[in-house]
């Protein structure tokens, strides 16, 4: 990866979150880069909304966050992920 900018650090360096499901109110741990996850408590898909990120417009940002987490990231925001249930 190379030398990024400071608009990719939370996509870099992600850190927990809580998050309450919609469906059964089950407190969850998320990741600040996933858009989604399969609730602890009652198994549903739960998303939340993120913030715009420069990796929808950046020319650099698969190089910048890696090619792995920009392919994972970049589908879901287009809503193309395969995995998802």
């Amino acid at each position: 990866m190379k030398e990024s900018c400071p608009g990719s650090k939370e996509i870099r360096t992600p850190f927990p979150e809580e998050i309450l499901c919609a469906f059964c109110s089950h407190k969850n741990e998320i990741w600040s880069d996933e858009p989604d996850m399969v609730c602890k408590g009652c198994g549903m898909t739960i998303t939340r909304d993120m913030a715009p990120s420069c990796i929808e417009w950046c020319a650099a940002a698969k190089e910048c966050v890696g090619p792995d987490k920009y392919d994972r990231l970049i589908s879901k925001l287009r809503g193309q992920d395969k995995t998802a249930k």
